[in-house]
């Protein structure tokens, strides 16, 4: 018999209506400025399936911005993204598409000009997932901490990594890879 904890059945604390389409798309955009670093100073979203249908009724285009300001998903401020955004200067667009459920792809340009896409998907109840970091795919929830690192195959990059994982007292709890 599986477990189910409350907060599966209440879903995650956060600014509503939707625990997929607002909560979900503020972490996704939470996740997203986390790893480009530095502040973003542009966002263009590009929403999929139910997100492209349903964004400006169930706020996933306010929680979106939210979480690419920073914005938690049960922060009151998603309610005034859109004039947040204007007032720090946050340039944005949101563009319908049809291809995938509840996706977004998020590309970010932050104040040193560096340029990030990051595509995330709504999961249910609050969780998401990132599956692209620019043309790299990847498999991650942001639940935990997570170091991910773009080489080339050859051998010994990943004894490299553990190592200086290692010195620095790091302690992997699992590893994914890659080719």
């Amino acid at each position: 018999m599986s477990f189910i904890s409350v907060f599966d059945v209440l879903g995650p604390n956060m600014i509503g209506p939707s625990s997929s389409h607002t909560a979900g798309a503020a972490r996704i955009g939470f996740l997203a400025q986390k790893m480009i670093g530095g502040s973003v100073i542009r966002a263009d979203f590009t929403l999929y399936g139910s997100f492209a249908k349903t964004y400006h009724g169930h706020g996933t285009d306010r929680a979106l911005l939210g979480g690419i300001m920073g914005f938690s998903t049960d922060d009151m401020r998603i309610r005034n993204s859109f004039e947040i955004a204007q007032e720090t200067g946050l340039a944005y667009t949101f563009t319908p598409n049809e291809i995938h459920p509840n996706t977004v792809d998020i590309s970010m340009t932050n104040k040193n000009g560096q340029i990030m896409t990051i595509r995330g998907e709504s999961l249910g109840g609050g969780k998401v997932r990132i599956v692209r970091i620019n043309d790299v795919k990847v498999d991650f929830t942001g639940e935990y901490s997570a170091v991910i690192v773009v080489q080339q195959d050859k051998p010994g990059v990943v004894a490299h990594i553990t190592k200086v994982l290692s010195d620095r007292g790091v302690n992997i709890a699992f590893m994914r890879l890659f080719r």
